[in-house]
């Protein structure tokens, strides 16, 4: 399973990760591909991305099941405890300095 949550987005970007998956709300894209699909989708959402932000999860044999990545000025950030994945929200005003 893959997920990919656009915000703020570009129409053209959209459309792109339409015709790969499937639109199930405004924004949030699901479908079921292999590593390499998931990699290109990935390229097309930094290339194309512009001002917004996103975030892509995925199906993993890791401990909570799951990968994610985020990308974008109002993104939270992954980080590592105890060997679990977390989610860090960045300062406010680092946010600005970006």
């Amino acid at each position: 399973m893959l997920v990919i949550v656009l915000e703020n987005a570009p129409p053209r970007l959209r459309g792109r990760m339409a015709i790969w998956l499937l639109e199930i709300r405004a924004g949030v894209y699901v479908g079921t591909y292999s590593r390499k699909v998931r990699e290109y989708l990935w390229a097309q959402v930094e290339a194309g991305l512009e001002d917004g932000n996103a975030v892509m999860a995925w199906q993993a044999s890791t401990e909570a099941g799951f990968e994610f990545v985020t990308l974008g000025k109002n993104r939270r950030m992954p980080v590592e405890f105890d060997d679990a994945r977390l989610v860090s929200f960045h300062p406010p005003d680092s946010l600005e300095k970006n």
